[in-house]
């Protein structure tokens, strides 16, 4: 009984991590090696670049706008909510 009790809580801690990233980015639509997505509050450019390495598939990327860009720190800039937003790969 306890097993399962941890598997359950194991599974639905899982399914909550999946459903409270689904409000942080709507992607529109990928097209010719770019994808265009908005932002929710309080998403940084840290989780832009994630997003934008794993849907282009490489870390050769570049914002069309250039709200992000590396530094020594990592990913950096200051997105805004409600804004669309474009990365593509180089």
């Amino acid at each position: 009984m306890k097993s399962i009790m941890r598997f359950s809580y194991l599974l639905f801690s899982l399914l909550g991590m999946a459903s409270a990233n689904q409000g942080a980015c709507r992607e529109i639509t990928p097209q010719n090696n770019c994808v265009s997505f908005s932002v929710g509050a309080g998403t940084g450019c840290s989780w832009m670049c994630d997003y934008c390495q794993n849907q282009l598939g490489t870390t050769n990327y570049y914002f069309t706008d250039g709200v992000c860009s590396y530094s020594e720190g990592g990913c950096v800039g200051n997105p805004q909510v409600g804004v669309t937003y474009t990365c593509c790969s180089n």
